[in-house]
């Protein structure tokens, strides 16, 4: 293991502290014994009936609200989409961004329960300042400095494909390093301080969930449910549809009954069949998580201080903009798989409202949409009349940035079930889509969609 030694000391370097260090050092190992985390099908047992949270009552606030902090994880930049910082500062409508919206959740939490909901953003060195900037707004809430609301997310060196030494990229030295998926919330609780800090406070339970789900509210039934389970481990999932048949799924080890989530790339070729069988696995993790504090402190000592997570290995290029850089496996790991770590862990299966990231310009098309509304305590949700459908929206290349939303327009999709883009188009004020709609234009100039209903058709 001396190969090791020089990432500790780059990573020490750096500043990462022992957790961070101690995680790195059991995915590296994993990748030296070539570890494929495979889980074949004669391995698991499909999951059926779980509660449901539409079947949960509740008749007042449960007084646990103050027992309990929101974790949003806050560390991407939206590149994908054209933009230079945080994702969750893109404005959602009216100048209001995800952040916004988080805030006015939790300050309406405790406005209704007189209780002090706690907001804890993990925040990479790529988003920390542009957020704390704008969270300055919100000084009188004590939802502005570092200490109130920010857990740094680690970062992990990327290792040489061919050497398995920690790569060099003298040229932008920045490329070295890379997160260490959302699975580092745990390590990063326990070397920020924070999990000490917040069980000191009299805090119990943690709500996490992405920053770009503006689904993943905290819900005071489910809070209820958590707490009322004795649960180490509660995680929210939904029911999967055809669209979702090639991503990952929950599912029960035979040998010990635990919960486990199994990606496609867990999967061996053979049983492919049966890991795209949605009626047989049913349900896919929406990576809203519940975690007992005082039991993952537990299980973190009784793991020698690491939870025993699945190693994702990921083969890329030092430098993503240049293919023929240095091949470099990135190490992470996903918080969800935790809960094949934690004996009697929970799902409950939620209505799939609670799952609505903003990955593409199409998921922020809808979002602003009439398709949606938001509340005035921070809340975003499909209009009833939607039926928990979202519309299924697809864009030619051209929609891909942001900006081009603003030059396309929004129309009414409350009704729309389908909408297919081909080519620039611009919508007027008033126009209305209804059930399956294509338009198409071949031209290289901007095609005026005039206002008008369009139903169940090509224009």
């Amino acid at each position: 293991m001396s190969q090791f030694n020089a990432f500790e000391k780059k990573m020490r370097a750096a500043g990462m502290g022992d957790a961070p260090v101690a995680v790195f050092k059991r995915n590296y190992e994993a990748l030296l014994r070539d570890e494929t985390g495979m889980i074949p099908e004669q391995t698991i047992e499909p999951v059926a009936g779980l509660p449901k949270a539409e079947d949960l009552k509740m008749e007042k606030l449960p007084a646990n609200l103050g027992e309990v902090v929101v974790i949003k994880l806050n560390g991407g930049l939206g590149t994908g989409m054209g933009l230079q910082g945080p994702k969750s500062l893109l404005d959602v409508r009216d100048g209001t961004n995800f952040i916004d919206l988080m805030v006015r959740q939790i300050l309406s939490l405790r406005h209704k329960s007189g209780r002090n909901v706690r907001l804890l953003l993990m925040n990479s060195f790529s988003t920390s300042q542009d957020t704390l900037d704008h969270l300055n707004r919100y000084k009188d809430e004590g939802l502005a400095s570092a200490d109130e609301v920010e857990m740094m997310q680690n970062m992990i060196p990327k290792i040489d494909a061919n050497t398995l030494a920690p790569v060099s990229w003298p040229n932008d030295p920045e490329q070295e390093w890379c997160p260490p998926g959302h699975g580092d919330v745990y390590p990063a609780l326990v070397g920020s301080g924070w999990l000490d800090r917040l069980l000191a406070d009299g805090v119990k339970y943690a709500f996490v969930s992405n920053s770009d789900n503006l689904g993943a509210i905290l819900d005071p039934v489910l809070l209820d449910f958590f707490a009322d389970s004795g649960a180490p481990f509660l995680m929210e999932v939904t029911r999967r549809t055809a669209a979702d048949k090639k991503g990952g799924h929950l599912a029960k080890r035979s040998r010990d009954g635990r919960l486990l989530l199994r990606e496609v790339a867990q999967c061996p070729d053979d049983d492919l069949e049966e890991f795209q069988n949605i009626d047989k696995h049913r349900y896919f993790n929406t990576n809203n998580l519940w975690l007992n504090l005082e039991k993952l402190k537990a299980q973190l000592k009784a793991d020698s201080g690491v939870l025993p997570l699945p190693m994702i290995k990921n083969k890329k290029t030092v430098d993503p903009r240049e293919p023929q850089s240095t091949p470099v496996y990135q190490l992470e790991i996903a918080m969800g798989s935790a809960i094949e770590c934690f004996e009697g862990a929970l799902a409950i299966e939620v209505p799939r409202s609670r799952f609505a990231p903003v990955k593409t310009t199409a998921d922020l098309l809808a979002l602003r949409s009439d398709a949606y509304e938001v509340l005035s305590d921070g809340q975003v949700r499909l209009r009833e009349e939607r039926h928990g459908l979202p519309p299924d929206i697809s864009f030619s290349g051209e929609y891909k940035l942001v900006d081009s939303l603003d030059e396309l327009g929004v129309p009414s999709l409350l009704d729309c079930k389908s909408l297919k883009i081909s080519g620039l188009l611009h919508f007027e004020p008033g126009v209305v889509i209804v059930g399956d709609v294509i338009f198409q234009n071949t031209s290289a100039g901007r095609k005026v969609v005039t206002a008008g209903t369009y139903k169940n058709g090509s224009y």
